[in-house]
């Protein structure tokens, strides 16, 4: 089985009489998905993104199979961005009166190749003329791979939020500790920038929700000023500012 990239879209799989028969496979059961052509498929989308890096999840493939030899068959895989570009394609699928004269007297197994190639032809673009009616299925769900599901939302790792907020004084960050009594239960670290003199709260989510947090981050804002929340940001103020309180800053002001 050889293998060649055309293009970033395209590309071009070589099938001679030997790849098949040492997967006892027909050239027949191509066309009609049996589990040994399913093996061979995936082999062949495996090895292509090995080789050439070509993604084919989730991406509408139309497939062209072409009759070189009465001993090869090609098999052209294409990217499809454009559904409605198929029809001008068809005519690549049928092989021609010559190439069907020379092949009627080959026998595999005890089928006619040519018979095989004309139902594996048939086959293939009745499905990639499905794509029109918009019932195209993607190579990898038509072959039976499975996509790698995704987790969901409690599942996915979280990513710490915080925001940063600047005070012009310690009676301003002691102001708003005190309107967050009972509230706000998340961690938090305050510093002073020995610069301006300002100082700088920086507050995590922790275990509140999205909306929580929310309300709390408004409550603040009411006292000090937003910074920038990167964590860019954060760890310049960790590094340069002068640390007054490193952890639960908030709670510890409430009893001031």
């Amino acid at each position: 089985m050889k293998i060649e990239k055309i293009n970033d879209n395209q590309i071009k799989c070589t099938l001679n009489k030997s790849d098949l028969a040492s997967r006892q496979i027909k050239l027949s059961e191509l066309a009609y998905g049996t589990e040994k052509a399913k093996t061979l498929f995936r082999d062949m989308m495996q090895q292509a993104f090995a080789e050439f890096g070509f993604e084919a999840e989730d991406i509408p493939l139309m497939i062209e199979a072409i009759p070189v030899s009465p001993d090869c068959i090609v098999l052209v895989i294409t990217k499809v961005e454009d559904p409605e570009e198929l029809d001008t394609r068809f005519s690549k699928f049928a092989p021609s009166d010559e190439d069907l004269d020379d092949m009627d007297v080959i026998e595999d197994g005890g089928i006619p190749i040519a018979n095989d190639l004309i139902d594996m032809l048939n086959q293939v673009k009745e499905k990639v003329a499905s794509v029109a009616d918009g019932s195209f299925i993607p190579l990898p769900e038509s072959l039976g791979i499975k996509k790698k599901e995704e987790k969901s939302p409690a599942e996915k790792p979280s990513v710490p939020l915080f925001k940063i907020f600047s005070f012009d004084s310690l009676s301003s960050v002691i102001n708003v500790s005190h309107q967050l009594t009972g509230v706000y239960k998340g961690q938090n670290s305050l510093y002073k920038s020995s610069g301006n003199d300002r100082f700088y709260l920086i507050a995590y989510k922790s275990s509140h929700s999205l909306e929580e947090f929310s309300a709390i981050c408004c409550v603040i804002s009411e006292y000090g000023r937003g910074e920038s929340s990167s964590a860019a940001n954060e760890a310049y103020i960790k590094e340069h500012f002068i640390k007054i309180i490193p952890k639960k800053a908030i709670q510890k002001l409430q009893e001031v």
